[in-house]
């Protein structure tokens, strides 16, 4: 707390010393020695400024999570990983899943490498009417132009994967920041597109990666529903996958589906259909 004090004090001091300086230049009797005092206290200023931006983050844990929604469901089939998630980290602009009282499902993709079956997932959504949101990470956005400019001209939501895809818990604060600004003017360059939404790389998060992720001026969407569907050596069976996942649908579920997965190309359409016809509807984050 002193410490505190003692860095708003010297923000007081500077801006005491600014008026000084109005107050000199008015009547006269500015001069060389005023000017490097001036500099001086714009340097302290800077220094206090900076410690107490970063005061906040002080006591956040560093503690890695890696997240999961489990298996257990509440009396309206959310898994109660997620809405545990949202009930302890939503104060930091994270969710797992979207509290409503509709029957929606928000479909999400992630895209760490390109293996062909994109194109066809973007058809089927055209096809069904239906908007979806896709993560992005760094070599994605950069090797595949064609494919991200079709997500936003066809009215999808482009999200944020980070730049390298590393874990945000064992980066620096500064660390972290890059990761996701890089990619956030990296896109914003090349697409004319401002991302807002950031999934973490495998899932895992602390406190402080989540505050960080916050301060970059983006909420971190997590998921309520997963499965094993990112191992391009070991799909999973067409209909297994199918009722999986039409089995899982809740209200305001964030449904995370890798694109790399043949399986999840083929059965999209039908996932869309079945779930239509119970009742649910379809929108991007």
């Amino acid at each position: 707390m002193k410490i505190i004090r003692s860095a708003l004090a010297i923000v007081g001091a500077a801006a005491l010393a600014g008026m000084t300086a109005g107050a000199a230049k008015s009547a006269g009797i500015w001069n060389e020695s005023c000017e490097k005092y001036i500099q001086a206290a714009e340097s302290y200023v800077s220094g206090a400024m900076d410690f107490l931006e970063n005061v906040n983050n002080v006591g956040l844990s560093t503690e890695k999570h890696g997240y999961g929604q489990g298996v257990i469901v509440d009396g309206e089939n959310r898994p109660v990983g997620a809405t545990d998630f949202n009930a302890v980290y939503s104060q930091y602009g994270a969710y797992a899943l979207k509290e409503t009282d509709e029957k929606v499902i928000y479909l999400t993709f992630d895209q760490g490498y390109e293996n062909g079956y994109t194109a066809a997932i973007l058809d089927t959504l055209k096809e069904k009417g239906v908007k979806a949101t896709f993560f992005v990470v760094g070599d994605y956005a950069k090797r595949n132009e064609e494919l991200v400019k079709r997500m936003i001209d066809e009215g999808h939501t482009v999200g944020n994967h980070s730049m390298s895809h590393y874990s945000m818990p064992d980066l620096s604060q500064a660390e972290c920041f890059d990761e996701i600004n890089s990619l956030h003017e990296y896109v914003k360059e090349h697409y004319g597109y401002e991302m807002k939404l950031f999934r973490p790389p495998m899932g895992e998060f602390s406190e402080a990666s989540l505050e960080y992720t916050k301060e970059c001026g983006y909420e971190t969407v997590l998921w309520s529903f997963a499965y094993a569907d990112w191992d391009v050596n070991k799909q999973p069976d067409l209909a297994q996958a199918m009722e999986k996942i039409v089995s899982a649908a809740h209200g305001g579920a964030v449904y995370l589906l890798h694109s790399v997965s043949q399986t999840n190309a083929e059965i999209l359409g039908d996932v869309i259909d079945r779930l239509t016809e119970q009742g649910y509807t379809f929108a991007a984050l």
